[in-house]
């Protein structure tokens, strides 16, 4: 990535070459409308000329003076229509340029790793996307086209002063040197507090999203003046800096607006001295002032568009540091097909001597997993187990390559997962995390989210088929049932009800390996059974990889694998593991108490609801048919003592 420090501004500008490379002669065109239109402004006064030195003397009709007030609206008008044709050239190019760069910054930050959106605030990306995107717009279609024939206007304009008086041009001249010096520093000074000021209205985004989606727990908390005062903090650091903004910039518009005006109040002097010498004619006095009169707008102008400039070259590498981001999770050059000969995918997982650490772990840190070898048998549900913090989410987001393995292989029927692409790795794993989130549709968008067209199937039917696996039938109950808008991040449901919803939607993809991170931890026991026991039925050839907080939970598993210290340390059935294994005895020991879901007792009512006909009592107690070691009773510890 480049310096943000030192990139120069035709070097940050220029980075929009290819993004204006097919819109060119759009844009172009209405560069030269405009540069037209200041030539055209710059005629008039040599109209003026005319009159003043020839339709106004003495003795002369109205004929002159008619066809003057003539040529003088003519050109007003022809002015007015080439600012109009000119916008009408920019607004089409200048809008299709921002929504191609707005889709793509959307498709790349779509395709970079997690490991990249651990790092970046959500109000960073978001201010970048529409703030600076929409910036950049409208720099294109009138700061750099306003710049240039700006630019260009006070050439050309000084130029015919010059024709007219090389005296009063000189004059005006000498006042423009100062203002290029102070432009030079003005644009060092005003580059970085603009840097400055996009960052930190960045950071007051995220502290916005941030306090809306945690709304529940600061008022829970009673902590929602300290977020208020956190968030005043920033707004008036945001505040502090703008105002820096500001007064910069009217600095630069006092001078480029002061020494004009002196300018012109000296050639006046001089001017009137010239005329009474005999050395300028009169006609040629009022046409300098009249130029210079137009001049003085686009002088006036150099500062705010000049800002406008700088700021739209921070803009620019703002968006830029996130397109250079590279993508560390990419697909093969030559990736590999499962059941191209007509096989089914099986889903037999292995894991061989994988080792894994997170990209920012500090040099020479142990790998949070340090060889894992273990290998999952098509179509058995295998439970992970082990202490807080040993990783075992770190290795389910191994499976659909959220990260990739720093070592060691992940295969699939045999097949390294990354000689797979990742569109169909991700068609045959599906994914449930505790955290679950879900987004701002219908509950029948989220759970058809993952979903591909399944033979014999309709949409509908495995919605209702998804979500009566997962127990979650009280979505037909809901005001617009399946259709209910759900809300942002679904937390108009209750931590059950999300659970329930994420869990359809892994189910819906029907895969091939369905990695579950402890996903039913918001049920009660007899929910969570009756979900497995349709699991066991609808899924009865996916293999299950899931991560297990509750003895419940690792009790309906066909075997079980303990995570320690980065290894896998036993892998057994529940009753091996827990009468020959200490330190799995330790670990069961220490899970969590079974708790009873907040909104069961709403469910309790909908068992006759469309896709939820099952009951506790019916249900079998295994993902694969196989019961259950029996559990130590609550009160003692897995040897029988007393806990």
């Amino acid at each position: 990535m480049t310096d943000k420090d030192t990139t120069t501004l035709f070097t940050s500008l220029g980075r929009l070459a290819p993004q204006l490379k097919p819109v060119l002669w759009p844009l172009l065109g209405g560069l030269l409308s405009a540069l037209a239109a200041s030539i055209v402004a710059l005629l008039i006064p040599q109209v003026y000329r005319v009159l003043v030195n020839t339709a106004l003397l003495p003795g002369n009709g109205r004929a002159g003076i008619v066809a003057g007030a003539g040529v003088v609206l003519a050109l007003g008008v022809l002015e007015a229509g080439l600012i109009a044709l000119r916008r009408q050239f920019v607004i089409v190019p200048a809008t299709t340029v921002e929504t191609r760069m707005r889709t793509s910054f959307y498709r790349h930050l779509q395709s970079l790793a997690v490991e990249f959106h651990d790092h970046w605030g959500s109000g960073q990306l978001l201010s970048r996307a529409m703030s600076d995107l929409n910036f950049m717009r409208r720099w294109m279609a009138f700061g750099a086209i306003m710049l240039v024939v700006t630019a260009l206007t006070v050439v050309i304009g000084v130029c015919l002063m010059f024709a007219m008086s090389w005296q009063l041009g000189l004059i005006f001249l000498a006042a423009a040197v100062p203002i290029v010096i102070f432009g030079f520093r003005f644009r060092r000074s005003y580059g970085r507090v603009s840097r400055k000021s996009q960052d930190q209205a960045g950071d007051l985004a995220t502290a916005v999203e941030e306090s809306v989606h945690g709304i529940r727990v600061l008022k829970a908390f009673g902590r929602g003046q300290e977020a208020l005062e956190s968030f005043a903090g920033q707004a008036q650091e945001l505040q502090a800096t703008e105002i820096h903004k500001a007064k910069s910039l009217a600095v630069f518009s006092l001078v480029v607006t002061l020494l004009p005006e002196v300018a012109l109040g000296t050639g006046l002097v001089v001017g009137v001295a010239l005329v009474a010498g005999g050395r300028l004619d009169v006609g040629a006095l009022v046409a300098f002032f009249a130029t210079a009169a137009v001049v003085a707008g686009p002088v006036e102008s150099m500062g705010p568009l000049l800002a406008m400039t700088l700021a739209a070259k921070t803009a620019i590498e703002r968006h830029f540091e996130v397109m250079d981001a590279v993508n560390t999770i990419t697909d093969p050059a030559e990736p590999v097909r499962l059941g191209a000969a007509g096989d089914p995918v099986r889903g037999e997982l292995e894991f061989s001597g994988v080792h894994f650490h997170y990209p920012d772990a500090a040099p020479g840190a142990a790998d949070l997993l340090d060889g894992i070898d273990l290998t999952l048998r098509a179509g058995e549900t295998m439970a992970l187990v082990g202490v807080t913090g040993c990783g075992k989410s770190t290795l389910l987001q191994l499976v659909p390559r959220l990260f990739d393995v720093s070592a060691g292989a992940i295969t699939l029927d045999g097949v390294d997962l990354r000689r797979l692409s990742l569109a169909e790795l991700r068609t045959h794993v599906a994914v449930a995390f505790e955290d679950t989130t879900l987004f701002s549709n219908s509950v029948r968008e989220n759970v058809l989210l993952g979903a591909a067209d399944h033979p014999g199937m309709a949409p509908a039917d495995v919605l209702a088929q998804a979500l009566e696996v997962a127990q979650a039938g009280f979505a037909y109950s809901l005001p617009n049932g399946v259709d209910t808008l759900i809300g942002e991040e679904g937390l108009s449901l209750s931590g059950g009800q999300r659970q329930r919803i994420a869990l359809a939607r892994a189910i819906a993809a029907q895969p091939a390996v369905l990695v579950l991170d402890d996903p039913l931890s918001a049920l009660d026991v007899n929910t969570e059974e009756r979900v497995a026991a349709r699991l066991r039925t609808v899924l009865a050839g996916t293999t299950t990889l899931i991560v297990a907080h509750r003895p419940s939970t690792v009790a309906m598993a066909d075997r079980v694998a303990l995570l320690r210290d980065g290894r896998i340390a036993a892998v057994g059935t529940h009753g091996e593991l827990l009468a020959g294994n200490d330190h799995y005895r330790y670990v069961l020991a220490s899970l969590t108490e079974e708790p009873r879901d907040l909104d069961s007792g709403l469910d309790e009512g909908l068992d006759d609801a469309p896709g939820d006909n099952s009951s506790a009592e019916s249900a079998p107690t295994g993902f694969r048919g196989t019961p259950p070691a029996p559990r130590a009773p609550s009160g003692t510890s897995a040897k029988g003592a007393p806990a």
